[in-house]
C-alpha cells in the first residue's frame, strides 16, 4: 500500500509536536483521544508531552503501563488535560487495544483495512474514538496521508473538518469558523423553539472537528 506521511500535522502550535503526529500513528491517535474539552493546541501537543514523561509513546510501553502510574503522569503539572484520571484510563485502553488487536502496530489499522467502510468500522472500535473523531482521522489518511482504498472516498464526510487543515493559518480560520458557529448557535437557542421540529444540519456540520 503506496502512503507518503507528510513531515507534520499542524495542529498544536509546536513543530516537535507536530511532526511526531506525522511520524507516530500511536501519536495521532492519542491526540484524537485527548482531543475532547480542550483546545485543539492542547490536545495534539499531549502525544509529545506524554513521550517526554514516559519515555516513549508505544502502545505497548503504555498499555503496561500500572493504571496509577499513567495517571499521575497525565496529573504532573501542567496536565495533560483538565480532566487527567479519565483521559489516563482512555490512552491506556486504546493502547491496550492496539496491542491486542494489532500486535502494538497502529499503522495496520488502515494498512490491513479491506476498504474504506472497513477501515472506519476499525476505527469506530478504538476507545476514545467516536463517530466524528473517525470521519476526521478518515480524512486525515486520504488527503494527509494519500491512502487509497476501494469506497475511501465515499466514506468521507461532506463538510470541513480539522483534517483539511494543512497550515496554521488554516487552523486559525477553521478555529475562527467553530467558534463563530457556535456563538450562531447559541443565539439560535436563545430564540424562539422551532415549530416544524427541523435542525440545521448545515450548522451541525460546520462545528465537526472531531471532537465527541
Amino acid at each position: 500500500m503506496s502512503m507518503s506521511a507528510p513531515h507534520e500535522l499542524p495542529f498544536s502550535g509546536d513543530p516537535r509536536a507536530d511532526e511526531l503526529l506525522a511520524r507516530e500513528p500511536m501519536a495521532l491517535l492519542i491526540g484524537f483521544v485527548l482531543d475532547q474539552q480542550v483546545s485543539v493546541q492542547k490536545a495534539f501537543s499531549g502525544p509529545l508531552e506524554l513521550q517526554r514523561r514516559v519515555g516513549s509513546i508505544e502502545a505497548a510501553t503504555i498499555a503496561a503501563m500500572d493504571p496509577d502510574d499513567l495517571e499521575a503522569v497525565f496529573r504532573a503539572q501542567p496536565a495533560l488535560h483538565r480532566f487527567p484520571a479519565d483521559m489516563a484510563r482512555r490512552t491506556r485502553a486504546l493502547c491496550a487495544v492496539i496491542v491486542e488487536t494489532y500486535g502494538g502496530d497502529a499503522r495496520r489499522i488502515w494498512t490491513e483495512a479491506a476498504d474504506g467502510p472497513d477501515l472506519e468500522a476499525r476505527l469506530l472500535a478504538l476507545p476514545g474514538i467516536g463517530a466524528m473523531k473517525a470521519k476526521v482521522l478518515l480524512v486525515i489518511l486520504s488527503r494527509r496521508f494519500g491512502l487509497r482504498l476501494p469506497g475511501l472516498d465515499a466514506s468521507l464526510p461532506d463538510y470541513a473538518t480539522l483534517g483539511d487543515v494543512d497550515s496554521a493559518a488554516a487552523l486559525a480560520a477553521y478555529q475562527a469558523q467553530k467558534r463563530a458557529a457556535k456563538q450562531a448557535r447559541k443565539a439560535g437557542a436563545a430564540g424562539d423553539a422551532p415549530t416544524g421540529g427541523g435542525s440545521d444540519q448545515g450548522a451541525s456540520q460546520a462545528l465537526a472537528s472531531g471532537v465527541d
